[in-house]
């Protein structure tokens, strides 16, 4: 659970200097607020902690996605490569803005690999999204590379890898623009909310504007007289997740530390098990161990340890067979239905590539995935549950 588990009395001070105000929106009531500006500081702070020229805060990592998305002018009849073992969130923002998600395939990282991207290349293809998921780094820098070569825009999903990095420079700041989600699973969290991460003026311009309804946010005006250069849409951080973003903030490093510690001795536990490997992490002082993920063997010997830890009271994710994290597990979208009852963007007329989504397209991932579990890494871990995962693991063994 992360952050959450960390909530106490810092995140209720933060929260308390809101309510006091009574100002919960971030913008304007300069008078009534007394200076407080949560949001706005926790933005500050954040590009900071990334070395980052900018970060704007807003509801979601979804909606994050989607703003990020349309400052790169990414629209309809434009494609966009993403990885199939993502959060449905990643493709759906795509077609929020009317291009269409194109798959790639995932490497022993679990993410996106680059050699698939220029497989995946048409007339068509504007952007590509690298995830770093649960916690550890994609190829970031041969991802760049790639897209460099091909004038392709990069935008970095990093919901799942907050305070990562590669290379010693942070996940999110790689590309033209990154982007952080903060929900209440997330390494750090604000309840809901998200941030877009850019060292581009002109690029957290466009996101600035267009997460508040085209508001220019020109301090020398008040609030709704000012210049408007395009039309938006409601986005908006409040104040009081800007607070719980601030008190959290403070406590990433800690616990990324505490997560790093706790993976290593749930590694040790797990090391005993014949056959079993590790997923291999690009730069592992880069990794902020949200999870831990190995394979096995096959698939069938991979269930049967999933069977076998359970009944000794240890769960993993079996991510191959999950709903909402594994693209041809997605029947809604494989069905192309949309919010829109004419399943825009893929019918558009403007739209002229040829997507699909079989498993064919992805082996790698199938391969992989198949074999494949997951466990959450918590920043308290209980007495005696290592020991717990270790006497599980010997009696799973058996059953494999």
């Amino acid at each position: 659970m992360a952050g959450s588990e960390l909530i106490g009395k810092e995140e209720i001070k933060e929260l308390m200097d809101v309510l006091e105000t009574g100002v919960l929106m971030r913008y304007g009531h300069d008078k009534e607020r007394k200076g407080v500006f949560k949001v706005r500081q926790f933005e500050q702070g954040f590009a900071r902690y990334l070395g980052a020229g900018y970060a704007l805060g807003v509801s979601s990592g979804t909606a994050a996605l989607k703003v990020a998305l349309t400052a790169l002018d990414v629209g309809p009849g434009d494609e966009v490569i993403v990885p199939p073992f993502t959060f449905v969130a990643t493709y759906e923002a795509v077609l929020e803005t009317g291009a269409v998600p194109v798959v790639g395939d995932i490497d022993e990282s679990l993410n996106l690999d680059p050699d698939s991207i220029e497989k995946r290349l048409s007339p068509y293809t504007k952007a590509v999204i690298p995830v770093h998921m649960c916690g550890a780094p994609s190829r970031i820098d041969r991802i760049v590379e790639i897209a460099g070569k091909h004038r392709l825009k990069v935008l970095e999903d990093n919901a799942q890898s907050a305070g990562g990095s590669f290379r010693g420079k942070k996940l999110g700041t790689w590309g033209d623009m990154g982007i952080l989600s903060f929900d209440y699973y997330k390494t750090m969290t604000t309840g809901e909310g998200g941030m877009v991460i850019t060292n581009s003026k002109e690029l957290y311009d466009r996101s600035d504007w267009y997460h508040d309804h085209g508001h220019d946010h020109n301090p020398k005006v008040t609030r709704a007289m000012e210049g408007r250069f395009i039309l938006g849409f409601n986005y908006r951080m409040n104040e009081l997740q800007g607070a719980l973003g601030l008190a959290q903030l403070r406590k990433l490093d800690t616990i990324i530390g505490e997560q790093r510690k706790n993976k290593a001795a749930v590694k040790s536990a797990l090391s005993g098990v014949p056959g079993i490997r590790f997923r291999a992490i690009p730069d592992p002082d880069g990794d902020t161990a949200t999870f831990i993920a190995f394979s096995l063997p096959s698939a069938e010997a991979t269930k049967a340890f999933q069977k076998a830890m359970s009944a000794g009271g240890v769960d993993f994710v079996y991510f191959y067979e999950n709903f909402w994290h594994y693209l041809p597990n997605w029947e809604h979208f494989i069905a192309k239905c949309t919010a829109c009852s004419a399943r825009y963007p893929f019918a558009d007329p403007s739209y002229k590539g040829k997507a699909s989504y079989g498993r064919e397209l992805y082996p790698k991932a199938e391969a992989i995935l198949s074999r494949t579990l997951f466990m959450a890494v918590p920043v308290k871990m209980p007495a005696g549950r290592v020991e717990q995962i270790a006497a599980a693991a010997e009696k799973a063994a058996k059953a494999i």
